[in-house]
């Protein structure tokens, strides 16, 4: 008997037809398991949702009322004719990989995931499978961080001249992840205070134990000279910062690392929540799969790379 594919690949995203769900489905569906809460794996619409437990805070927050449930990471369930379990990805707190299991056949879904442990968010751990959906969003050689050490040391050191000329340092990073991460691990220098799009993902995730430093809501009393000002890329150069003149304004993001993406920026800081191109190749050999589908990136020369290292490897489309 010819078996159907574990996963399939439609116009509204990876689906498992034996356990009928999709995984981050792009458009809507009766049944989605979510990797994590960022807006391009999360979408409204869906009927009912399936993310970790850690996850479903932020979810519910960015969605409103939706009908969701939380599994804790690593504990199995059996959806239709296959297993479904979550694992950690390590790209923002409470993301996850998803595992789907059918008569000892795995696939592995990678959502986002970085594998370098960041101190905050439950750490990348690679999971065995026969076929592996990674993500490329940095699937290039010349993406390769620093280590993450060194770029807050250098996020810290641009804070302190910044106070010490009575600027204060405006930083923008996404609001979900990347500013909480920043905010955990630059050395301190004076106060922290945040957009209220960043405030609102900090106190969710501090009620949910994560562990945060004290950080002060902007809404419209004055802000010391000597503060760091964490708020989403959007508000660079518009309204919203004017108040806050005399500023220096920051982007930390892995996609400082191109030259094009740095007009206009002050200080700029190579910064990812996504796995480099080595990162992305351990991952992959530590999976010991031997088929590759790869996703969100650049993923025809990731592909062609794969191939040329002797993996069965295809593009989702």
């Amino acid at each position: 008997m010819i078996r159907t594919p574990l996963l399939t690949f439609t116009p509204r995203g990876i689906y498992c037809p034996d356990g009928d769900f999709y995984i981050d489905p792009h458009r809507a569906v009766p049944r989605a398991l979510v990797t994590h809460g960022h807006s391009d794996h999360a979408y409204r619409g869906h009927d009912s949702y399936l993310c970790t437990q850690a996850a479903l805070p932020v979810i519910r927050h960015r969605l409103g009322r939706i009908a969701a449930e939380g599994l804790p990471y690593g504990q199995s369930r059996q959806i239709g004719a296959v297993a479904v379990s979550f694992h950690p990805a390590g790209h923002v707190p409470g993301s996850a990989q998803i595992r789907v299991e059918r008569a000892g056949e795995v696939w592995v879904v990678s959502g986002d995931y970085k594998t370098e442990a960041d101190g905050l968010c439950e750490a990348f751990i690679p999971i065995r499978c026969h076929t592996f959906i990674t993500e490329c969003t940095f699937g290039l050689p010349i993406f390769q961080w620093q280590p993450e050490a060194e770029i807050l040391q250098r996020i810290a050191g641009w804070w302190a001249r910044n106070a010490a000329q009575g600027r204060i340092s405006i930083l923008a990073a996404y609001s979900f992840g990347k500013a909480q991460r920043l905010m955990a691990g630059i050395p301190p220098q004076g106060p922290i205070h945040t957009h209220p799009a960043v405030e609102d993902v900090t106190e969710i995730l501090r009620a949910q134990g994560y562990q945060l430093p004290p950080t002060h809501r902007i809404s419209g009393q004055p802000v010391p000279r000597d503060a760091l000002v964490i708020a989403p890329p959007n508000v660079l150069g518009n309204d919203w910062a004017h108040p806050l003149t005399p500023y220096s304004s920051g982007f930390a993001s892995g996609w400082m690392a191109l030259t094009a993406r740095r007009k206009g920026l002050e200080a700029v800081f190579t910064l990812s929540d996504h796995a480099d191109w080595p990162g992305l190749n351990a991952a992959i050999r530590a999976t010991e799969a031997t088929r590759v589908f790869v996703t969100h990136g650049y993923t025809q020369p990731f592909r062609r790379w794969l191939e040329s290292q002797g993996y069965d490897a295809g593009i989702v489309q």
